[in-house]
């Protein structure tokens, strides 16, 4: 099985940004989490960081070349305004999980719509950094045949 954990914009400032709402684990924390995990369930982990909207989008492309299983996809602000994102999500067969460490749904109102959840399997928001788990969790139930 081969998961990518792709983050967008600000992403990389995790542990330094905002720890009241993000916490003051970094995303080097997150994924180094998330390789202990993968060893132990034989998952192919990758991770991609970009602020950059187009790199976010050519590295959603390539998952579906590299016959990824699926995405772990944090897209940060793109969440609430990148159709782009959303219809790169739509023109591959790699299944995406959508995830958030804050609940974007109890935040500012403009935070409340995803134009990225309706093209996704699932959505993950406000279990912390756990979401990235979580949706790893998921992938691996997949794999064992579990309709989600």
């Amino acid at each position: 099985m081969k998961v990518l954990v792709l983050n967008g914009p600000n992403l990389n400032r995790l542990g330094k940004r905002e720890p009241g709402i993000y916490g003051a684990e970094t995303l080097q924390d997150v994924e180094n989490r998330l390789i202990k995990v993968s060893k132990e369930h034989f998952v192919d982990i990758s991770f991609y960081q970009s602020n950059v909207e187009g790199y976010l989008i050519d590295k959603i492309h390539e998952a579906q070349d590299s016959d990824m299983d699926g995405i772990i996809f944090n897209p940060g602000a793109f969440t609430h305004t990148s159709i782009a994102l959303r219809d790169a999500i739509a023109s591959v067969d790699v299944p995406v999980i959508e995830i958030h460490i804050s609940n974007i749904h109890s935040r500012e109102p403009f935070r409340h719509t995803s134009v990225i959840a309706p093209v996704c399997i699932g959505q993950l928001a406000g279990f912390g950094t756990n979401g990235y788990e979580l949706a790893l969790q998921a992938f691996l139930l997949r794999r064992n045949g579990v309709e989600l």
